[in-house]
């Protein structure tokens, strides 16, 4: 099986080092967990384009975005786990 990717957008604030606890939680053996810290210049900024990422902190979960992503919400265990999180 492969793994899922999981991608998680930052810029150094609370809030992000808060998403990033609550994936690194939830997420399984199956999952590959890759922070991209959008203070640097380079991939993480391009990845971000891509994904159409545009606010911070922001969750992707093979290649999509996850829901509680796309609004003004916050990070949530619910909406990562209906992203594929948590097994």
């Amino acid at each position: 099986m492969a793994k899922r990717q999981v991608e998680v957008f930052i810029a150094g604030c609370p809030l992000c080092e808060q998403a990033v606890r609550l994936v690194r939680e939830l997420a399984c053996p199956e999952c590959a967990v890759q922070v991209h810290d959008l203070r640097q210049e380079g991939e993480a900024r391009r990845r971000a384009a891509v994904l159409g990422i545009h606010r911070l902190p922001a969750v992707a979960v093979d290649g999509r975005p996850a829901g509680c992503c796309s609004g003004q919400g916050p990070v949530t265990r619910e909406d990562l786990q209906a992203a594929g999180l948590g097994g």
